[in-house]
């Protein structure tokens, strides 16, 4: 008797142990914290129709536009009696997220709904007169990454110039920042590297969700749009893409992944040189490498460095696409293993300046009047710096004064104390 109640005993023990193991991740999220955090667009629907109700609305979104239940918000306007919505329009990557970086989309009409797509990437960027015709309210919703070079942000600061010229409302559905809002870091963006991957002065991480950005380039830059911010419910500025109740829907198709975005504000410096950070591959700017590169070697430069919350591991890959395409490159996998200690982007310039000290007679910046490297970075100061053989430190100290004053400005427009 007492050996079967023994066993029935470890039985139940087992069982609770493995419990955990086998729960589904939407089970681990829990519908709880699902009532208690609540989207800029489901606030909308819930306790801000009045902004849209009776009106005619363009919407301007990808497929990252989705409630907690992960439908898209188009279909939702689409099929809402309170307000009609009459067009659509698509930043880089479109609505429907079938481009690839870089690739223009045409005008067409969605299947779906039989609406009229308008791209925003291309030769048109700001939507045009013809393109508002009949707008009375323009929506933007599309999920950002939290680095200044992600040009979603621009596609709203655009849309924001043009509701302005046109004398249309715009509101913005305001969505987590997925690297959390406490933490900055890189370099402010200098006024002579402004492009489509940097128009405004603000750090490579800038710690700011969407609906923040919206105010901060409303006011300080001089848009002067009617601009209506639908705040999010229950976000705290520590919260990262991890903490979140909702799942992820990659942005564009070379951030697949929560933990792409985490490496991102660094590892795409990369695509400012000659060495491929990892498209074409399963796990874009988390894989970085070349040809020319010897995996064990750049590894064990880079753990030498002791750089904070993250290790490197030799890797071999064959891009699909894009960079060294078909050839096999020696390279290394960025691992995380310490999210609140990793510096993204002092890593992502340690990486760059250990492949130019080691493979001086291979690796190359993009060349050009203003090379993209320099674009990316904000500044010549960067490139000109690992060129010049300053120390990591002495880089990353440049930005510090930069990030002092920009930490002083963005305090008025956040919204998440």
């Amino acid at each position: 008797m007492k050996r079967w109640s023994m066993g029935v005993l470890i039985a139940v023990l087992l069982v609770s142990i493995a419990v955990p193991f086998f729960t589904s991740p939407s089970e681990a999220k829990g519908p709880g914290k699902k009532q208690s955090f609540k989207l800029g667009v489901e606030v909308l629907l819930e306790d801000e129709l009045q902004l849209l109700e009776g009106k005619k609305v363009g919407l301007i979104t990808n497929p990252t536009g989705v409630n907690q239940e992960l439908k898209s918000i188009v279909d939702i306007f689409n099929e809402h009696k309170a307000f009609d919505l009459v067009s659509l329009y698509g930043p880089e990557h479109g609505v429907r997220g079938d481009a690839q970086a870089g690739q223009h989309v045409e005008f067409y009409i969605d299947q779906k709904t039989g609406l009229p797509v308008y791209s925003l990437y291309g030769p048109t960027k700001k939507p045009t007169p013809e393109m508002l015709k009949g707008v009375e309210v323009l929506v933007f919703d599309i999920q950002d990454v939290g680095t200044r070079f992600y040009t979603y942000i621009y596609t709203m600061a655009y849309a924001m110039e043009a509701a302005k010229e046109n004398n249309i409302p715009i509101v913005v559905l305001d969505r987590p920042n997925p690297l959390g809002g406490q933490k900055i870091e890189g370099p402010v963006l200098q006024e002579e590297y402004t492009s489509f991957v940097g128009m405004y002065p603000i750090p490579i991480r800038h710690g700011m969700t969407v609906g923040e950005l919206a105010q901060l380039f409303n006011q300080e830059f001089n848009i002067g749009a009617d601009l209506n911010v639908v705040k999010m419910k229950g976000w705290k500025r520590s919260m990262t893409a991890k903490d979140l109740p909702t799942e992820w829907v990659a942005p564009s198709p070379n951030m697949p992944t929560a933990d792409t975005a985490l490496v991102y504000p660094g590892a795409s410096l990369i695509e400012g040189t000659n060495v491929s950070e990892g498209r074409g591959t399963t796990k874009p700017f988390e894989t970085i490498g070349a040809p020319f590169i010897n995996g064990g070697n750049l590894a064990e430069e880079l753990n030498k460095l002791a750089l904070p919350g993250v290790t490197f591991r030799p890797s071999y890959f064959t891009p699909s696409f894009s960079k060294h395409s078909g050839k096999l490159s020696g390279g290394i996998e960025i691992h995380v293993i310490n999210e609140s200690t990793y510096e993204p982007v002092k890593t992502g310039v340690a990486i760059v300046k250990t492949i130019h000290d080691l493979y001086p007679n291979h690796f190359a910046f993009n060349a050009g009047n203003k090379p993209f490297f320099d674009l990316l970075a904000g500044n010549n100061s960067v490139r000109e710096s690992i060129e010049s053989g300053k120390s990591i430190q002495e880089i990353v100290a440049e930005w510090k004064p930069e990030i002092n004053e920009f930490q002083k400005l963005r305090k008025g427009y956040l919204l998440y104390k």
